[in-house]
């Protein structure tokens, strides 16, 4: 069965119908009015109960059906009250005391109580599914969690085992993972004492603007409007996620008017599309970053005149304008745009005769490197850049071309000598990238501290590590923001890693679409302020 064509409005049951009896590949005529309908790739959802959710088509379905006690400004990306109205810390910086709006409601019409907000945080602790480390940080396990987390009426509070930065509970609060759930109406679908988490993998039961009315793996997912959302009522009725994982086919759709956005496009198709006064293209950040590092196991890897010729032998722009086309900005600190402390200048450029007497001051004779490269996407090309750029800096590069599953295993082994990756933050905090690129406790093999990137790279950071760590603890917003640009410039300039990148979102949107915010780097998708 196809898509029929739309000739007229239809409703969301009409969607829903249509979606569950539809091939993925199906295609439609027009879009209604008050329908956007989006194509993308969601074959990367495991689950959309927030608790587990941790991939980013799951995490943007959990944006528009939950919110959470504080909340990222969709247009701004600040902070701002979600759920609570207000909230303090005590003077040892140990206990929060955060206070429930008064008069808002569930979709079910359940009121939103404490009692609810504190259920919702010790249930993402007890189900220990993916992203519950994010409030593991605080010291919430699941056999204290019930005591450390607690709620009565109005007022929350939440006890954490170290005097943290209050911004750093506060921005991992954003995350998805403490969305608030309707306790009463999970507790109804509890099987088997999963705390309704089969139920929520297909179901919602939030206070978001939007309410899951239809999700069918690998072929799309239909949002209904609910009216009075406390933010305001969404500006379109139903949102329709179809799966459409081939670029080229978003690119034709769009063009065609089938879809209002098109949220997967190759810069090649970005390119196509130069010209079509019905289509738009918003550019826009992401939470990724690219970069090469060398693992100093290999004792050249440590010679700092050897890094710094390595930094001067890359053409950043270049390679941002030509072989990845717009599909990143030149980034060159570990924290991305739009988080605390993030650095945007750019200190380095491509300068081979720079990059040439510095190889010399190194005393390494005739270095070489073995480049660990996935062989998908832009990569192969993006590492034959490099390899030709460090050549002519004195440089010998050998390519090492394979899967990225296999790359990955070595990288996390330690057994690479240089990789070529990708990283993307896990929550809204610099904490969660400074923890990954300056810090390592113990540099040991028996350690398997696969999670510090400085350990993957045997990178003793020295001193960043306590620095970074206190960084966490700083509770003066512009003191942690300082720390953190601080910690940036040593890495940027003594580690053995390149920061070289960071993604940037091209969406496709028909001239009509406005609105639509992506999230930028520390949020998801918001679809409840999109007009056509």
């Amino acid at each position: 069965m196809t898509f029929l064509p739309f000739a007229r409005k239809v409703g969301a049951a009409t969607l829903a119908a249509l979606l569950l009896g539809a091939a993925p590949s199906a295609l439609m005529a027009a879009t209604p009015a008050d329908t956007l309908v989006i194509a993308a790739a969601i074959d990367d959802i495991v689950s959309l109960d927030p608790a587990e959710a941790y991939e980013f088509s799951g995490l943007d379905v959990v944006n528009n059906t939950y919110d959470s006690l504080v909340e990222i400004n969709p247009t701004t990306l600040a902070l701002e009250p979600g759920l609570a109205e207000s909230w303090s810390v005590a003077d040892d910086g140990l206990t929060y005391t955060f206070k429930i709006k008064a008069g808002l409601t569930f979709a079910s019409g359940n009121p939103v109580t404490a009692e609810a907000a504190a259920y919702s945080l010790q249930r993402a602790v007890k189900l220990n599914k993916t992203p519950a480390f994010i409030l593991n940080q605080f010291g919430w396990k699941a056999d204290n969690v019930d005591t450390v987390i607690t709620g009565a009426g109005d007022t929350l509070t939440l006890k954490v085992d170290k005097p943290f930065a209050p911004t750093f509970l506060y921005n991992c609060l954003t995350a998805g993972v403490a969305s608030i759930v309707d306790a009463e109406t999970v507790k109804t679908h509890d099987v088997g004492g999963d705390m309704g988490n089969e139920w929520l993998k297909n179901n919602s039961a939030g206070t978001g603007a939007y309410v899951l009315t239809s999700y069918k793996p690998n072929e799309g997912i239909i949002l209904t409007a609910r009216p009075g959302y406390w933010r305001g009522d969404a500006k379109i009725k139903n949102i329709f996620v179809q799966h459409i994982p081939e670029a080229a086919t978003e690119r034709l759709q769009l063009e065609k008017g089938d879809v209002d956005i098109a949220r997967n496009l190759t810069p090649t198709d970005i390119e196509g599309l130069t010209g079509n006064k019905d289509v738009t293209v918003q550019s826009d950040v992401g939470g990724q970053v690219y970069y090469l590092s060398f693992n100093q196991k290999n004792e050249n890897y440590k010679n700092a005149k050897f890094l710094d010729a390595a930094r001067w032998a890359i053409d950043y722009q270049g390679l941002a304008d030509t072989i990845l086309k717009g599909a990143v900005i030149p980034h060159q600190s570990f924290l991305p745009q739009g988080y605390l402390g993030a650095l945007d200048d750019l200190p380095y450029k491509l300068d081979i005769e720079k990059a040439k007497a510095l190889v010399a001051e190194s005393g390494i004779k005739d270095p070489t490197v073995t480049i660990s490269v996935r062989n998908n996407g832009v990569y192969p090309d993006l590492a034959q850049s490099i390899q030709n750029t460090f050549g002519q800096a004195g440089i010998k590069v050998v390519l090492k071309v394979g899967e990225g599953a296999e790359g990955l295993k070595e990288y996390r082994a330690r057994q690479h000598d240089a990789t070529l990756q990708t990283w993307g933050p896990d929550y809204p905090d610099p904490n969660t990238n400074s923890s990954t690129f300056a810090e390592n406790p113990d540099n040991s093999d028996a350690a398997k501290a696969t999670g510090y990137l400085a350990w993957r790279n045997a990178y003793d950071p020295g001193e960043m590590t306590a620095k970074s760590q206190a960084a966490a603890l700083e509770r003066d917003p512009d003191k942690r923001k300082a720390a953190y640009e601080e910690i940036e410039r040593t890495h940027q300039t003594t580690s053995p890693f390149i920061l070289m990148f960071q993604q940037a979102r091209q969406t496709g949107l028909r001239s009509n679409v406005q609105g639509f915010y992506t999230g930028g780097a520390v949020d998801s998708v918001a679809y409840w302020l999109a007009t056509k």
